[in-house]
């Protein structure tokens, strides 16, 4: 006769022992994560710290893979990362921020003064600045670019919510809104005056400046989100950057030509920058990319974990060196539609059970707990990615916030959690339905192309399923994708990625209920939610909180409202890998780049 207490005692022992064992490697795992993140982000900051530009020769080429096509030529108006990548090239703005501190530097503004306050600020420009077509650049196009393009409210601005400046009225209790003014004193200076403080105006002031002697008609009658379309001549496309696009051929590539009156001169006086093109080949899928990469048609590559294996025994042969840089700082997430806007009379964008499911915050919990981040990081990225808990990547340093509530993969509590709202699958066939007999079933979609989130999909819509959900996963063009986001809003659920940056404020086009990008209900009246109006004052407070330490805090509590309500259910974060030709002077991994394209140089002509 077996003794049960005495067995059922050793049974609790063994199970003790084995809980145990299990924290003390999910300890030792955290913590070799942690060392090794800490250690490759010493690594690039002595990096950055002992780098120096050297002299380079002129000629040659960059030439890149990408799956990335832009949608648009006007880059004021885009919101896709395949415009602006290459859009980015062919303008400046009055800042811009460093490759190697993150800190932010002259660009047309060779110096600036404030006011002790901080509202009154004025910029003196630079004198030597030339648009494509040679005209000179001057005050009056910074002054037509944010009162004619980013102020008008005829046009979707893309960069307008980084110069909305927000404000409690003391007297009403209402947030209220003000530009700041913008005025030409002359042909060489600027001044702004702000409503309020703004913590991160000079990196706010890297948006691009736009040439009013070509865009002023197009904004007088109204034509202007016509204007630089993507059937444009690309010569037409007038900025001051470093390059001019010489040619477009879609779905094949951008070829990107050196200005050659571009103002940016070396330490000897050489006009910048150094290479004559950035070419753009454009494919079809990852990889598509590493065959042009390993074929030694491009020069540079973003490597997906599964690439390692293949990729690090090549280095020597190959002649190319592969870069770890940490934690992405973009995001990738699931987001349900929870907009009740109609596109007409009696047509809501979604039915009204849907709505109603995706608006229940313990629904997107249960839905949090479906996500199996250990198998991405496992199977997908190969051991090279971090599971994201938190709406800041850690690559953003203090601003991310380690202990916000965290949704680990639990089947049992995601199951437990939609039988207490009585959702239950009452017929046996595998799926549930909600309180009136509704089948919960929707359709999740994707841009194609990507295999890494096509391969998220999968292991998303199976942790879906396996919690009695019924998930119709679709993969749709990424331009379809963005349409149904920003313009017809005729989507249930989406898997996306957003980019990030090192200060938080970037996000405040995602992160407030006003605006266009707040993807699951933009374009707010007024926050729906007591949450979205928190999470609103906390950016704005923060956004006007000149003490760094106090500006940490009201991120921090920012993140763990989000990560409490799960708007959007994040999945993991890539390992930033990157690999490149040994062929190039001036480039160095760091925390925020591996060059200044402008420096750039090929060591082999």
């Amino acid at each position: 006769m077996f003794n049960f207490e005495a067995e059922n005692n050793m049974s609790l022992k063994l199970i003790r022992s084995i809980i145990l064992a299990l924290l003390v490697v999910s300890s030792l795992l955290l913590l070799a994560g942690c060392t090794r993140e800490s250690g490759v982000v010493e690594r690039l900051r002595q990096n950055a710290e002992e780098f120096e530009y050297t002299i380079g020769e002129r000629g040659g080429a960059l030439t890149v893979a990408t799956i990335s096509e832009p949608l648009t030529l006007n880059l004021a108006i885009s919101t896709d990362a395949g415009s602006s990548g290459v859009l980015g090239y062919l303008f400046d703005g009055l800042t811009e921020t460093s490759w190697l501190t993150d800190q932010v530097e002259p660009s047309l503004a060779e110096s600036w003064e404030h006011s002790e306050d901080g509202l009154t600020w004025t910029f003196n420009l630079r004198r030597d600045v030339a648009w494509h077509d040679g005209q000179p650049f001057a005050a009056h196009d910074v002054d037509f670019t944010f009162n004619r393009i980013i102020y008008n409210h005829d046009i979707p601005a893309s960069s307008r919510p980084s110069f909305h400046f927000r404000f409690l009225n003391e007297e009403s209790g209402l947030w209220e809104e003000l530009p700041m003014t913008v005025t030409a004193l002359g042909d060489y200076t600027v001044q702004c005056v702000l409503p309020v403080p703004f913590a991160p105006f000079l990196r706010s002031m890297g948006t691009a400046i736009y040439p009013k002697h070509i865009l002023e008609p197009h904004v007088d009658d109204g034509t202007f989100t016509s204007t630089w379309d993507i059937d444009t001549d690309p010569s037409e496309v007038i900025g001051t950057g470093p390059f001019t696009i010489g040619s477009y051929v879609p779905g094949e590539r951008v070829v990107l030509q050196r200005n050659p009156n571009y103002w940016l001169k070396d330490d000897e006086g050489n006009s910048l920058p150094y290479l004559d093109e950035i070419v753009r080949i454009i494919v079809e899928d990852f990889d598509e990319e590493l065959d042009s990469f390993l074929n030694g048609e491009s020069d540079t590559y973003g490597v997906l974990g599964e690439d390692l294996p293949q990729l690090e025994p090549l280095q020597d042969e190959g002649d190319f060196t592969i870069h770890r840089r940490g934690p992405a700082f973009g995001t990738t997430f699931i987001g349900f539609n929870m907009n009740p806007g109609e596109s007409g009379p009696g047509m809501p964008y979604l039915a009204s059970e849907k709505l109603e499911w995706f608006r229940n915050t313990q629904f997107r919990q249960a839905v949090a707990h479906s996500i199996d981040k250990d198998t991405i990081i496992n199977d997908v990225q190969h051991g090279e990615g971090y599971p994201q808990w938190s709406s800041v990547s850690p690559a953003a340093g203090d601003f991310h916030n380690p202990n916000v509530r965290r949704y680990g993969y639990d089947l049992d509590k995601a199951n437990e959690i939609l039988d207490g709202l009585g959702w239950t699958d009452s017929d046996g066939d595998g799926i549930r339905e909600d309180g009136e007999g509704n089948a919960i079933q929707f359709k999740l979609i994707t841009n194609s192309g990507n295999s890494v989130r096509e391969r998220v999909g999968e292991i998303v819509t199976k942790g879906m399923t396996d919690i009695g959900l019924g998930v119709d996963y679709e993969l749709v063009e990424f331009g379809d994708l963005v349409f149904s986001l920003t313009t017809s809003y005729d989507w249930e659920a989406m898997i996306v990625g957003f980019t990030g940056d090192t200060d938080p404020y970037s996000g405040i086009n995602f992160w407030h209920s006003s605006e266009g990008l707040h993807l699951w209900y933009p374009n707010q009246p007024e926050p729906a939610t007591e949450w979205e109006a928190e999470i609103d004052d906390l950016y704005i407070r923060a956004s006007q909180e000149l003490d760094h330490d106090k500006r940490v805090e009201y991120y921090h509590r920012a993140q763990e409202v989000a990560a409490e309500n799960v708007p959007v259910i994040y999945t993991t974060l890539s390992e930033r890998l990157t690999a490149a030709r040994n062929v190039f002077g001036n480039a160095t991994p760091t925390l925020y780049g591996l060059w200044d394209i402008r420096y750039l140089y090929r060591t082999d002509l």
